[in-house]
């Protein structure tokens, strides 16, 4: 364990902060504080100064977020644009928690490594994606990770290994609560540029042609069940086009939800229960939520 030293605060500290303009579904109520640290020595002395009883959320692009519209009685801290340092260290890639996903992927494929091409598909930070053991294409964010770094809620840091983490679909198990990825060093094969490149182009031009990209959404609502697929599920109910308020079942694929304009995440949430609830009933089968989903009602 290593304590944080005394910083001078140098973020920005913003008090009864829209949640709607740190979520990729652009909805969500207040948060009573939000804190943008301008690095980790700023987050480490920030962290030190919030009180033990005040709840802490970690948003980086708010990408598998859903805030409710009553807002949060917390600190959110924002790592849009923090913490976004990469380099190669010896045979693994040092990654800083809100390295867009997208980026990590480029840099990999640019440093010749291969394996890292998956993380273009996936719309969000390294933080997140190391907290949900985010995925696509048959690959996971865990399969890569050799140790990481975490900071807890007093601003002490620990580097842990992968071996102390147990990885599931969609879900990391920490073998300490309380804590958050600030950075990870991640272990890629050696292979051709070119190749990776080629492979993260062809990803992402089949996301364009798959996902609705042009509209506020936050990925994919429910997790795949075993064997199968969610929209294949959810499109099979007919729910393609389904409207709640200014939420609508993507017509483009069926475990997204986009915000058609004017969307409340109550609009959302009733929606998502939506789903989930003709699945269950037309099929028997209980889609798990992706998205998280915090915050009060109105």
């Amino acid at each position: 364990m290593q304590a944080a030293s005394t910083h001078p605060l140098a973020g920005k500290l913003l008090q009864n902060e829209p949640m709607s303009q740190h979520t990729s579904w652009r909805v969500g109520g207040l948060a009573d504080q939000l804190y943008i640290p301008v690095d980790l020595a700023d987050l480490r002395a920030f962290l030190q100064q919030v009180g033990d009883q005040q709840s802490i959320h970690f948003v980086g692009l708010g990408s598998n977020l859903l805030v409710r519209d009553g807002g949060l009685r917390a600190t959110v801290v924002s790592m849009h644009n923090v913490l976004t340092d990469m380099r190669v260290q010896g045979d693994l890639i040092y990654a800083e928690s809100g390295v867009t996903c997208g980026k990590l992927a480029k840099f990999c494929a640019k440093q010749s490594r291969q394996g890292a091409e998956f993380f273009a598909g996936i719309p969000g930070t390294l933080g997140g994606a190391l907290a949900m053991n985010a995925g696509c294409y048959g690959w996971e964010t865990w399969d890569a990770v050799d140790s990481v770094i975490t900071i807890n809620r007093h601003g002490e840091l620990n580097t842990r290994s992968a071996k102390e983490f147990v990885a599931s679909y969609r879900h990391i198990s920490m073998p300490v609560q309380g804590e958050w990825f600030v950075a990870a060093w991640l272990k890629f094969e050696a292979g051709d540029a070119k190749v990776a490149a080629q492979k993260i182009k062809d990803l992402l031009a089949s996301r364009l042609a798959s996902q609705p990209l042009n509209l506020p959404s936050a990925g994919s609502t429910f997790r795949n069940p075993e064997g199968d697929f969610a929209a294949r599920l959810i499109e099979a109910c007919g729910l393609k086009g389904y409207l709640i308020g200014g939420a609508q079942v993507s017509e483009k694929h069926a475990n997204f939800i986009v915000n058609i304009g004017g969307a409340t995440a109550l609009d959302i949430e009733l929606l998502i229960k939506h789903m989930h609830d003709t699945v269950l009933e037309q099929f028997g089968v209980a889609l798990q939520q992706e998205v998280k989903v915090i915050g009060d009602y109105v």
